[in-house]
């Protein structure tokens, strides 16, 4: 295997793969991963996350020193979470221990905790353990971890693809400091790629400079003329254009890994692969990423049910169909747009709700495909539908009032009399039968049975009355 060549900068070393064959690079992958071997290996390599990888961040002291705590990185995947662990790892003095949830058990990770409490004690050496898919440990498991926390034996760096308020306990949360990871921008896959491109083939532009030479009547091309431009970015075979590469960093929706595996995919297609066939086998490679107890699946309900009622129907469609491609449950769907006739329609379309029920009967019976029509069209008839949320707001307010103090008796008049025993101790004393007065005016004399009519001015007076003598309106 070729030998590493390290070059020093200042304080920091920065390591540099040589120029390799791709017969080298396939004795490579003997030992690591594609993906893997291609992580940056300082903390200048990292791409992307300025907001904590920058100066003057949460991660590092007034001196650029990597702060001592307790961190959870949360992030979608392939975002940088475990390569920002095992580089911050790297910049302290510390042992270093990585454990994955999916495949160590609780008696595992115990064990390494006392190790690790143990060489405290004995060295005075520190461990960090990098605690990967930290949410698949259950609350129970968690709790196992806390002593050694709060005792400080070890310093644990967790890693989620999962809300962290969700996943994980209180009191471990309290310990932790949370740190959000962003998705990575197309400007930062097609670096990563660079960089890819730099260590394993042949040179590649410098960075920045990967969409720089453009042909002499560059000044008037538009972005899609650019994009499907075949100017080579690398002699490799087959030839790596830069529609190539934009179409990798599109279609790896901000993962660095499966932009990488995308590279890979590329780097050992045949060499005679022309640039259609290509282009089809990278959008065939790549599968939906969808989880239904995952945040995305409640991020796309909450847009789908937003966007109808900001009556936006084109967008409610769109969001529908993202769900539903992405094999979502339609029953789930429609029992949301219920929902959604209801706090967001209500009494100003009383068609809202029926309708609503009939889609989800629908969804139930029919099952997909059929039923995507029924939701459709639901969910455009919500949408364009004139939206009051009174009996909700109504509702909550007296929900408010309620809690206040929820052992309030009922009226002695208004009570129910289920037994002779009842009417003894007076419940139900002092009501009025609504049915044998003018509706809705309690105002004629007891006894008067007379055929109870609508009387506006007595409806009028009464509401004076019930208002202290004011005039309604």
């Amino acid at each position: 295997m070729a030998q590493k060549r390290k070059h020093t900068s200042g304080n920091n070393s920065l390591e540099v793969f040589p120029k390799r064959s791709m017969r080298d690079h396939i004795q490579l992958q003997e030992t690591t991963s594609f993906t893997d071997s291609l992580r940056p290996k300082t903390l200048e390599e990292f791409v992307g996350q300025i907001h904590l990888t920058g100066p003057d961040t949460l991660l590092f002291d007034a001196n650029g020193k990597v702060t001592t705590e307790n961190v959870v990185f949360w992030g979608p995947p392939g975002c940088g979470k475990t390569t920002m662990a095992r580089l911050l790892a790297g910049c302290m003095d510390t042992n270093f221990k990585e454990v994955s949830a999916t495949i160590a058990s609780v008696d595992e990770v115990r064990s390494i905790f006392k190790e690790a409490r143990n060489d405290l004690q004995l060295t005075g050496r520190r461990t960090i353990v990098f605690l990967d898919e930290i949410h698949r440990f259950s609350r129970s498991q968690q709790d196992v971890f806390i002593p050694f926390i709060e005792t400080g034996s070890v310093q644990i760096i967790g890693a989620t693809t999962e809300n962290p308020s969700f996943g994980l306990n209180r009191t471990l949360l309290d310990l932790c400091r949370v740190h959000i990871l962003e998705r990575l921008r197309d400007e930062d896959i097609i670096e990563v790629v660079e960089r890819a491109i730099a260590r394993i083939v042949l040179p590649a532009p410098k960075h920045g400079d990967i969409f720089a030479a453009q042909p002499s009547n560059s000044t008037s091309q538009s972005p899609a003329d650019i994009t499907a431009s075949t100017e080579l970015i690398s002699p490799t075979s087959p030839p790596l254009t830069r529609r190539v590469v934009t179409t990798i960093a599109s279609l790896s929706s901000g993962d660095a890994r499966t932009a990488l595996s995308l590279l890979e995919l590329v780097l050992f297609s045949p060499p005679t692969t022309p640039e259609p066939a290509l282009l089809e086998s990278l959008h065939r490679s790549v599968s939906t990423s969808y989880d239904r107890t995952g945040d995305a699946r409640y991020d796309l309900i909450s847009v789908l049910h937003k966007s109808v009622r900001g009556s936006q129907p084109g967008a409610a469609l769109y969001w529908l169909a993202r769900m539903l491609e992405a094999g979502e449950d339609p029953v789930y769907i429609a029992r949301r747009m219920a929902v959604c006739a209801s706090e967001d329609i209500g009494m100003a379309d009383r068609h809202a709700l029926p309708l609503a029920m009939a889609a989800l009967r629908t969804c139930q019976t029919v099952g997909m495909p059929g039923c995507r029509a029924p939701l459709a069209e639901l969910v455009t008839y919500l949408a364009e539908a004139p939206k009051s949320t009174r009996s909700y707001e109504g509702y909550k307010r007296a929900e408010e009032l309620a809690k206040r103090d929820l052992g309030l008796l009922v009226p002695i008049a208004m009570r129910e009399i289920p037994a002779r025993v009842m009417e003894v101790i007076e419940y139900g004393e002092g009501y009025k039968y609504h049915a044998e007065y003018l509706h809705p005016v309690i105002l004629r004399k007891e006894g008067d049975l007379s055929d109870k009519l609508w009387d506006e001015e007595a409806l009028r007076r009464w509401e004076e009355m019930a208002n202290g003598g004011r005039k309604v309106v």
